[in-house]
């Protein structure tokens, strides 16, 4: 497993770790995988983010509801998925936790200590993103061969030893598997690294 020095410094001779730099075009790859229309789209806003979205930040900010985000220059790895649902197809996962969570707050993680719904926090934390996508039925078996994942797929994995990550499966094709899309420390990037990360979830959903 690759830890947070290593995924941005270039220090592990086992990973890729080449940022995507522009929006156009495709400098890691003449090959790419076949995608759903709504996967290619969704795949295409969280590109978009690449050189917008700059630097990492994950702390407590009011925001609106619904609808509410931080400026788009920072942002968190959940912020690469709330954002594109919401620029590819007008979804708005904030508004979604939030309703959700209301509704069963028990179900949700409880590592925050909080007593009630926060919608200026809980869709940005991912362990309630992961939730979210459990209980509605997008949940797939993590698969054996890293090659196996398919664009638009949302993955999860363990960073630390209670650090978690969540991010998306691009269309571009890397030296075993897909490249992924997300932010862990150095704004929105597109890595071949989706191998050497600890899986602890996969989830597909609206891009069929």
């Amino acid at each position: 497993m690759l830890d947070r020095r290593t995924l941005f410094t270039g220090a592990g001779a086992a990973a890729t770790l080449t940022a995507c730099s522009s929006r156009g075009g495709n400098p890691f790859s003449a090959r790419t995988l076949p995608a759903t229309p709504r996967a290619a789209a969704l795949i295409a806003a969280a590109r978009m983010q690449i050189g917008v979205t700059v630097t990492y930040d994950g702390g407590y900010t009011r925001i609106p509801f619904p609808g509410g985000d931080i400026p788009r220059e920072r942002g968190a790895c959940t912020d690469i998925l709330i954002r594109a649902y919401r620029d590819a197809f007008g979804i708005d996962l904030q508004a979604l936790v939030h309703t959700d969570m209301m509704a069963a707050f028990a179900a949700y993680p409880k590592q925050w200590g909080l007593s009630a719904p926060d919608p200026n926090i809980d869709h940005r934390r991912d362990p309630n993103l992961a939730t979210w996508f459990d209980r509605h039925h997008a949940k797939l078996p993590i698969p054996a061969d890293p090659a196996d994942w398919r664009p638009g797929d949302i993955f999860t994995c363990r960073v630390s030893q209670n650090g978690t990550h969540i991010g998306m499966v691009s269309d571009r094709v890397g030296s075993r598997s897909p490249f992924i899309i997300h932010n862990y420390g150095a704004g929105a990037r597109e890595q071949d690294m989706l191998p050497h990360l600890d899986m602890t979830g996969r989830f597909r959903w609206s891009v069929s």
